[in-house]
């Protein structure tokens, strides 16, 4: 499956769609090229690697009290330092992000996630490498 965004549930964007339709193209060149027997040299590529849910701060009753901080919202995929703007309390208290190392948040503040208590997803950004590839298939 891809899924490409982020965009609003139930809307339906040219620009997205348009990525969309480019990286299945990419995908099924791959899959011709590599049935021909293509031989793809070794690479390396930065992933995004999911280390964990981050849920919104709630009260003992389970009620949210801080929001997405401006300074975030609309940043994902972007770095994210110990002591960053994180959220923003109701009463406007900024709540920063307190960890040991840079993450990268996706997922920020989408609607689909609020009732899966899920505010963002912290994600870390390390390379994988590949040997080279080539169809065992003549």
């Amino acid at each position: 499956g891809v899924e490409v965004g982020p965009q609003p549930q139930g809307v339906a964007r040219a620009d997205i769609l348009d990525k969309m339709r480019k990286i299945v193209k990419h995908g099924l060149d791959f899959v011709q090229l590599f049935n021909e027997g293509k031989e793809f040299p070794p690479c390396t590529i930065e992933v995004f690697k999911i280390m964990e849910k981050v849920d919104y701060p709630r009260n003992k009753n389970g009620e949210i009290i801080a929001i997405i901080h401006p300074k975030l919202q609309d940043q994902d995929w972007q770095p994210l330092n110990n002591g960053d703007p994180l959220f923003l309390t109701l009463d406007g208290e900024v709540i920063p992000y307190q960890g040991n190392c840079t993450v990268y948040p996706t997922f920020i503040n989408e609607a689909a996630y609020y009732e899966k208590k899920q505010a963002f997803v912290k994600t870390e950004k390390i390379k994988l490498t590949a040997k080279h590839l080539r169809s065992s298939v003549s």
